[in-house]
């Protein structure tokens, strides 16, 4: 498909939805249904790369911050590249040139990790597509890496097998580099459609302030409902995944318009479609509820997704991370698919393409936990209860800051396969384990399980297991059981 015609694209974007079984209102968007693969999926890869990975520094607004007089970002540009006027933001466009990016080694990386699908961003806000696109020439087949990159990990993935999704944060973009209108800088009037910084509106909105202006304009709005159903036209993801600022009023119209154009579009695929949103800024049930590095205390009735980074301070490779343990983010995945829900975890490459050490490190250990414990994460389902012990979790959205120390009491929970799993976050030393879920009381008010339990075993040791079972829960001590992980005590029942 090649765009000559952004009006004409824009009014076939509506001739689908007045013919195909969803259309731009919520009553009919909340016929959407849940994705069967992505319930069974449990884990992706998430990535954030693109032109803010060369000046590396912060995090992904350098954009955007780097024109915000005092901030360190605008310091730590007029100190390493000069005046704005002289060095903008465009001009990091010819540095990111990917020569080392290879879409096949990031696709095994992935695989091995255990990752089921994996969700590029295609646009972030700074407004560089990392797509080819006919309505813009600043993006990565044209200008920089000179390469389809969407396209590129497309074929990779899917030949591993691996699910291909896509986010764009084109929303944002309104407004993102709008402080660069306030000093000579090389944000300029006039600025016209398809320019990189258009529209560049100067009304900067408080996060908390939902409805804050600007608001967009039609035109811009018309430019994002195009962008985002090119990606869906081109490279048909399985998922589309949506930043916050969608959740501004001004752009609730344009957004049925594009869910309804997605999944219209995934029926004539043959294959079901779905949108990641947050802040509740689709209709309940007309897509996949997301949280931003966090999650729930409790399980939930319905499905759901957390997006975390691997990082604490960036969602981009930066020169100075804070990498989170392997432990944690093991951790933190038992935890949320035993609420009933997914993990989405960031990973942020170098400008070149390459992974950091550390980055691999942590996918390792991921992929060699999974190759072990899987059959607990993998197409599991919630159980009767979710969790055991003490430890109690950090409800809602950016709740990582720090990691949970998790005691030998502490237990996650799902179902599959014949068996209940239960996950102990901390395995004691001492081998000594209990756990209340599964006792036999005959107290009403205690945890109880009325099930026949034909065995018990630890996923990945050989050590045979002799339990007992009372009115307290099932109990028993190992000798061999010795890991720096979760560990998963298999329990097969009748």
């Amino acid at each position: 498909m090649k765009i000559t015609d952004p009006k004409a694209y824009f009014q076939q974007i509506q001739d689908v939805n007045a013919k195909g079984a969803y259309h731009d209102d919520w009553a009919s968007l909340t016929d959407f249904t849940m994705p069967s693969w992505f319930q069974k999926a449990k884990f992706g890869i998430f990535i954030h790369w693109g032109v803010y990975s060369v000046p590396a520094f912060r995090n992904e607004w350098y954009s955007r911050n780097m024109y915000v007089q005092g901030t360190p970002e605008f310091e730590h540009h007029v100190k390493t590249y000069g005046a704005h006027k002289d060095f903008g933001y465009k001009d990091f466009i010819p540095l990111f040139t990917a020569d080392k990016f290879d879409a096949d080694s990031w696709a095994d990386a992935f695989a091995k990790c255990g990752a089921k699908y994996v969700v590029p961003v295609a646009e972030h806000h700074d407004g560089f597509q990392m797509y080819q696109s006919d309505l813009s020439c600043y993006n990565a087949a044209d200008m920089g890496p000179k390469r389809d990159i969407l396209a590129e990990l497309k074929t990779a993935f899917e030949k591993r097998d691996l699910v291909f999704c896509a986010s764009t944060h084109r929303a944002e973009h309104l407004w993102f580099m709008g402080n660069g209108k306030d000093f000579d800088s090389d944000i300029k009037e006039p600025l016209k459609r398809g320019d990189f910084y258009w529209p560049s509106l100067q009304e900067q909105p408080e996060h908390q302030d939902l409805f804050a202006k600007p608001y967009p304009t039609a035109e811009f709005l018309e430019d994002w409902v195009c962008r985002t159903c090119e990606i869906i036209d081109k490279y048909q993801p399985k998922i589309l995944y949506f930043d916050w600022w969608i959740q501004h009023e001004g752009y609730k119209p344009a957004l049925r318009r594009i869910a309804a154009y997605y999944y219209n579009r995934g029926q004539e695929w043959g294959f079901p479609t779905a949108i990641c949103y947050k802040h509740d800024a689709m209709a309940f049930g007309s897509g996949i509820v997301d949280i931003e590095r966090g999650k729930f205390a409790e399980s939930k009735p319905y499905y759901w997704q957390t997006d975390t980074s691997i990082t604490r301070n960036s969602w981009c490779y930066t020169t100075d991370l804070d990498y989170k343990s392997s432990n944690e983010i093991i951790s933190y995945l038992v935890d949320v698919v035993s609420k009933n829900g997914n993990l989405l975890l960031n990973i942020g490459p170098k400008a070149d393409g390459t992974f950091t050490e550390e980055t691999t490190a942590i996918l390792t250990d991921v992929g060699s936990w999974l190759s072990i414990n899987g059959e607990a994460i993998y197409d599991s389902k919630p159980w009767r209860y979710s969790a055991e012990g003490p430890t109690m979790e950090t409800e809602g959205q950016f709740s990582d800051g720090s990691a949970t120390a998790y005691t030998s009491k502490d237990f996650r929970f799902t179902a599959g396969n014949g068996c209940i799993y239960a996950t102990c976050l901390q395995y004691p030393q001492d081998g000594n384990i209990s756990i209340r879920s599964l006792s036999k009381s005959h107290d009403a008010s205690k945890p109880n399980f009325h099930g026949i339990i034909r065995g018990v075993s630890i996923l990945g040791f050989d050590e045979q297991i002799d339990y007992h079972i009372d009115e307290n829960g099932l109990h028993f001590t190992t000798k061999n059981v010795k890991s720096k992980f979760p560990v998963v005590i298999k329990v097969a029942v009748e």
